[in-house]
């Protein structure tokens, strides 16, 4: 990857005596990727119940990406955007998919170090609103814990799809869920799991608007928990979390309400040419 954005931050993080993956400088508008990217954020995954949180995740993401009359199998390019966490990245690699991960500073590299510097996975410093890329050099690509801490989500969403030659597949939290009483506990959410942050949420429509605005429509979707994410983490229990998730989707109360939301959104004219086709 010859003079990107990567080697000319890196460089830069070089000559000023700073480690490039404790590098959080950014000169862009979007940047919340640098947090969940670092190590303090990955520790409200720690423990057995946080790995099955980011299991269901990982679930929901590559059964969506592998579904559709158009799926997109190992071996094909990913995007993912403000993946420096490494929660989609490390799978999609393990299952052979060629992955690039957007980060909005040097440091968004440090906990997929192992990835980058073996080549098994590119990594680029870019704007998350205004992509470094043409249009439709993806065959997908993917964005998990981003939309809801964007303030110009909506560029985001534009940009994506711009940027995909197929689906786009995020996630959002919603309010049409138990987290609709989120905001106002709030101040107890951030006093027990300390390193939480504010964020959007978002009903369904607006969202799918959003995308039907870049002409894409949503073709897939998984509801992953009905009960809050923060009660899991109270419960410190991985067997009764999963039992009690594993009741309310036999019920149908997470396919109703529940939350956070990943789905895939598909180009609206190759639906169309679907539809007209059958």
């Amino acid at each position: 990857m010859a003079d990107t954005e990567q080697s000319r931050a890196s460089d830069s993080a070089a000559a000023s005596g700073c480690d490039p993956d404790f590098d959080t400088r950014s000169p862009y508008p979007e940047t919340a990727d640098i947090e969940t990217s670092n190590d303090d954020y990955a520790t409200r995954f720690r423990g057995a119940t946080g790995a099955w949180m980011l299991e269901m995740q990982e679930r929901g993401v590559l059964r969506l990406l592998r579904s559709g009359s158009n799926p997109v199998l190992p071996g094909s390019t990913v995007l993912d955007i403000g993946g420096g966490h490494g929660q989609l990245a490390k799978p999609l690699c393990r299952d052979g998919y060629r992955v690039e991960v957007l980060g909005s500073a040097p440091s968004c590299r440090h906990r997929i170090r192992e990835l980058v510097d073996t080549g098994v996975c590119a990594f680029r410093v870019g704007n998350v609103i205004e992509l470094p890329y043409p249009d439709n050099s993806f065959d997908a690509v993917v964005a998990v814990r981003m939309l809801t801490h964007c303030d110009a989500w909506p560029q985001l969403v534009r940009e994506m799809c711009r940027v995909s030659r197929g689906p786009v597949i995020t996630d959002y939290p919603t309010s049409q869920s138990l987290n609709a009483i989120a905001p106002a506990l709030f101040a107890a959410k951030k006093k027990y799991e300390r390193n939480t942050r504010k964020w959007t949420l978002f009903r369904h429509r607006e969202v799918l608007d959003g995308f039907a605005a870049a002409g894409y429509c949503r073709t897939g979707r998984f509801a992953q928990f009905f009960l809050p994410m923060v009660v899991h983490r109270a419960l410190k229990c991985r067997a009764v979390s999963a039992f009690a998730e594993r009741i309310c989707r036999l019920l149908g109360l997470t396919r109703l309400w529940g939350t956070p939301v990943i789905i895939r959104m598909d180009p609206a004219e190759d639906r169309t040419k679907q539809d007209s086709g059958r």
